[in-house]
C-alpha cells in the first residue's frame, strides 16, 4: 500500500514538473513590433515612444521593424505567418486594417486571422494647402475647387492610403471634383505642397502642423470632433462648415490569431499602463495623437471599434470603386 502510495506521489510530482516546463514566463526574448511604413512616420514615431516604455515594463528589448511596400500589406502579411507566441505583434491603423481590405485582395482576413491587443490612438487629419491658394476658409476653400473643375489637385500616398481616403470623403461631402496626385509617401507630399506644385492635401498633425506654424503652408481645418489641445487655433470641420466630417488614422496592437491569451492580457495590461504614463502622454499629444478612453484599450475594445470602422468605410471605399495601383 505504502509502495503505491509513494508510486503515486511521484507521478504526481512529475506531471507537475512537466508543467511548469511547459509553462514558460513571457517574455523571455525580445519582442519585435512590424510598423508598416516607413521609418521617421506618424506611425513609426508613435511605435518607437510606446515601445521605449513597453521595453521597461515587460523586462525585454522592444524591437521596431519597418516593413514597407504593397500598401502595408507585406508586412501585415508577414504578421499573419508568425507564429502566435507573442514575439512578432504588428502595429496596424485604419489604411491597413480597414482601407486595404475593401482595396485589395488580401491573402489574409482581416478580422479573423488577428487576435487584437489595444486601441493605442488616433491621429486626425489637418486639412492643408499651399501657402499661396486664395481660398481663406475651408467654405472658400470649396467654392474654390467647384470653381476650378477638376484641374485642382490633392496629394495622396496613392490609392487607399489615408490622403486618399479623406479626399474621397471630402468630394462626396463636399460635391467637388479634384485630381489625386499619388506619392510614395508623406513626405514628397509636404515637399511638393510647400513648393506650390500640388494645391492641397490631408496630411496627419505630425507631419503639417510644423510646417502651417512655420508659416510654409495654410491650414483650414482640424478632422476631429474637438480642436487639438496643442492647436486651438484650428477649427474642426465641422465648425468649418462640414458637420460630422471626421477622420482618425487610429492605430491598434494585434498578434497574430492563435496567441495564448494570457500573453495578450500580458500585452495589453503593458499598453494600457505605457498609455497611462505621463510623460508618453505628453509626446504623443505633440503628435497630435489622441489616446483612446480606458475601456476600448483592451482587446474587446479595438475588436468592436475596428468592426465599426470596417461597417462605416468599405460602403464608402467600395461606391468610390477604388482600384489598386
Amino acid at each position: 500500500m505504502l509502495k503505491l502510495l509513494f508510486v503515486a506521489m511521484l507521478a504526481v510530482l512529475g506531471a507537475l514538473r512537466s508543467t511548469s516546463a511547459d509553462a514558460q514566463p513571457w517574455p523571455v526574448r525580445p519582442i519585435t513590433i512590424v510598423v508598416p511604413f516607413p521609418a521617421g512616420g506618424p506611425t513609426d514615431a508613435l511605435t518607437r515612444i510606446m515601445a521605449e516604455r513597453l521595453s521597461s515594463l515587460l523586462a525585454q528589448p522592444v524591437v521596431i521593424e519597418n516593413v514597407t511596400g504593397a500598401a502595408g500589406t507585406i508586412a501585415v502579411g508577414r504578421v499573419v505567418r508568425a507564429a502566435p507566441d507573442g514575439y512578432t505583434l504588428v502595429m496596424g491603423n485604419l489604411s491597413t486594417h480597414v482601407i486595404n481590405g475593401a482595396v485589395y485582395a488580401l491573402p489574409y482576413d482581416l478580422v479573423k486571422d488577428f487576435d487584437p491587443i489595444a486601441l493605442v490612438g488616433g491621429n486626425p487629419q489637418l486639412i492643408v494647402a499651399r501657402q499661396d491658394l486664395p481660398a481663406g476658409n475651408l467654405g472658400e476653400l470649396v467654392a474654390w475647387l467647384k470653381a476650378s473643375g477638376e484641374k485642382a489637385s490633392q496629394g495622396t500616398a496613392g490609392v487607399g492610403s489615408p490622403a486618399h481616403i479623406g479626399g474621397v470623403l471630402f468630394q462626396a461631402a463636399t460635391g467637388t471634383r479634384f485630381q489625386f496626385i499619388p506619392y510614395r509617401g508623406a513626405a514628397p507630399i509636404m515637399q511638393d505642397l510647400i513648393a506650390g506644385q500640388i494645391d492641397f492635401t490631408f496630411a496627419q498633425t505630425a507631419n503639417a502642423l510644423p510646417q502651417v506654424r512655420a508659416g510654409k503652408i495654410k491650414v483650414y481645418a482640424v478632422t476631429s470632433a474637438r480642436r487639438l489641445a496643442e492647436a486651438p487655433e484650428i477649427p474642426t470641420a465641422t465648425e468649418s462648415g462640414l458637420p460630422g466630417f471626421e477622420i482618425s488614422i487610429w492605430h491598434g496592437l494585434w498578434a497574430p490569431k492563435g496567441t495564448p491569451q494570457s500573453v495578450i492580457a500580458r500585452l495589453d495590461a503593458a499598453v494600457i499602463e505605457t498609455l497611462a504614463d505621463e510623460k508618453v502622454t505628453q509626446r504623443l499629444a505633440a503628435l497630435g495623437v489622441d489616446i483612446p478612453p480606458r475601456p476600448q484599450q483592451t482587446p474587446e475594445g479595438l475588436r468592436v471599434y475596428h468592426a465599426g470602422e470596417i461597417a462605416r468605410w468599405w460602403p464608402i471605399i467600395k461606391a468610390a470603386n477604388l482600384k489598386p495601383e
